[in-house]
């Protein structure tokens, strides 16, 4: 197993971890139903599962 030669100092341990930062999630609006959703992924509108805004199960909701 290897083992550092020297200690990693606080500032170079920090300096590589400015990079693993939460962002914020890209959002897409549904130009048929106007609502706002992740893109690439189904969504309920009043208990109605759409996809690319095309409804795919009617009344998903008590399915």
């Amino acid at each position: 197993m290897a083992h550092p030669k020297r200690k990693t100092s606080k500032a170079r341990r920090d300096k590589r971890r400015t990079h693993y930062k939460a962002e914020r999630p890209t959002l897409a609006t549904c130009k048929e139903t106007g609502a706002v959703h992740l893109p690439h992924r189904a969504y309920l509108v009043d208990g109605n599962l759409y996809y690319n805004g095309k409804l795919i199960i009617e009344n998903a909701a008590t399915v």
